[in-house]
């Protein structure tokens, strides 16, 4: 079985590309997520006879021995797909057009730097001379329409200009493309949100640029929030705009915008666990207050995208490494000693395991204490390097489940960071 499939929360871009897929591989089953944007609900709504979409779990995934994947360079970023990362022989194809690099490992792939994904597959159509319906055009040029702005963002490129003349001469009908775009413009909620930032709106002037953070708490779900914090920042005339979105979960959405030459949004997000293009950008930040994020955002900016503060920073050293045939007793009476609620095991120089104060509740014998530590060591380590961010390790903390992250420098552990070193950053407190 061959697929092709995109991200999750699929916008028109994506779609299209899913769509580009199917015509430039054919017999290409189309997979999307559960997870769709309203525009591209309303077009598969009004289209649905005509197009045979599937959803992951409504295929055997065993069965898959090609995947095309377009629009993303994520695995985490598929939804019910990500399995397939591990499948030996799985043959991948990859089409993106974002500048950030991902972790799917694809045996071909087509990664350029344009306003919108479907404009390299358009590119790939007209060179091979594959015919193009008028509906089919006109959802590319959607597609194309959305992800560049109206050909306003930063990010647009000639090509992308050049490929919607393309699909215009392929019969694309205008009418339905900004019926697409303004189905699901400024709803009854849209409207409440964007009047109550515009209630409170604050500016910041950092390196020139003059930037806008609007914290505004939300309840449920709230249809296309980009579209929300797009005219947020046309109507105060900012450089570049983020909206941050508690939830009560939480969980804040962060969506930002940026004019030509502001503040690269693609990197800004991808700090923050999201992605985008320099011009548009989004990231869903887990158990991080609203505050922290904004001076995150804030601190990006002013060292010119690169966050001043490091795991480099924040890890404690020199580390209390043990040796994997130290007796358990000696292991607690040593971190009693040091203050240290977990350690390193290395033997030869190599981290094999880690070993914290939890892992005492294994012991329920005596006699146990006289046992090595690798009997009851974690051998299943989560490390970070140096180099990457506060909230890189609290993604690692949180989805792993771990306290303790090793810190990895050329092979070697230099450092470690706890859960409770990063709460002090974030917080500005210990937990308890």
């Amino acid at each position: 079985m061959r697929v092709v499939t995109t991200h999750r929360n699929t916008d028109l871009d994506g779609l299209a590309s899913v769509v580009a897929g199917t015509l430039l591989y054919p017999g290409s089953l189309p997979v999307l997520s559960k997870q769709i944007n309203p525009n591209v609900k309303f077009f598969l709504t009004a289209h649905k006879r005509m197009l045979d979409i599937k959803t992951a779990d409504e295929i055997e995934l065993d069965k898959i021995e090609e995947l095309i994947v377009v629009d993303t360079n994520q695995w985490k970023r598929l939804d019910g797909l990500g399995q397939l990362k591990d499948k030996p022989d799985l043959v991948i194809h990859l089409w993106d057009h974002h500048s950030t690099q991902g972790n799917i490992d694809a045996q071909w792939k087509r990664q350029e730097t344009l306003g919108a994904n479907i404009t390299a597959m358009v590119e790939e159509m007209k060179e091979r001379k594959i015919q193009i319906s008028p509906m089919v055009a006109t959802l590319f040029l959607a597609g194309i329409y959305e992800d560049t702005g109206n050909m306003s963002f930063s990010s647009t490129t000639p090509r992308d200009s050049y490929a919607a003349g393309f699909l215009l001469e392929c019969k694309a009908d205008l009418d339905i493309v900004a019926s697409l775009m303004g189905s699901v413009l400024y709803s009854r909620n849209q409207k409440k949100i964007l009047f109550e930032m515009l209630q409170n709106v604050k500016t910041v002037n950092i390196n020139g640029y003059s930037i806008s953070i609007n914290i505004q708490p939300i309840d449920g779900h709230v249809d296309t929030l980009a579209q929300v914090v797009q005219k947020y920042s046309e109507t105060i005339g900012v450089d570049a705009a983020f909206g941050i979105f508690p939830q009560k979960e939480g969980r804040c959405i962060v969506i930002g915008r940026s004019k030509r030459d502001g503040p690269d949004m693609a990197v800004i997000m991808g700090r923050l666990g999201g992605g985008g293009h320099p011009s548009a950008g989004s990231a869903l930040v887990k158990s991080v207050p609203p505050q922290s994020i904004e001076n995150l955002i804030l601190d990006l900016i002013e060292n010119h995208n690169q966050s001043s503060v490091r795991i480099s920073d924040l890890m404690s050293f020199p580390v209390l490494a043990v040796s994997p045939e130290l007796k358990m007793k000696a292991l607690r009476k040593q971190l009693r000693e040091n203050g240290f609620k977990g350690a390193p095991v290395i033997e030869d120089g190599k981290l094999v395991g880690m070993i914290t104060r939890t892992h005492f509740k294994k012991l329920k014998r005596e006699d146990q204490w006289d046992a090595p530590v690798k009997a009851f060591m974690a051998r299943n380590i989560v490390t970070i390097e140096p180099g990457m961010s506060p909230m890189q390790a609290v993604r690692k903390i949180i989805t792993k489940k771990v306290g303790h992250l090793p810190v990895i420098e050329d092979g070697h552990v230099i450092g470690m960071v706890t859960r409770s070193d990063l709460m002090v950053y974030f917080y500005d407190q210990l937990p308890k």
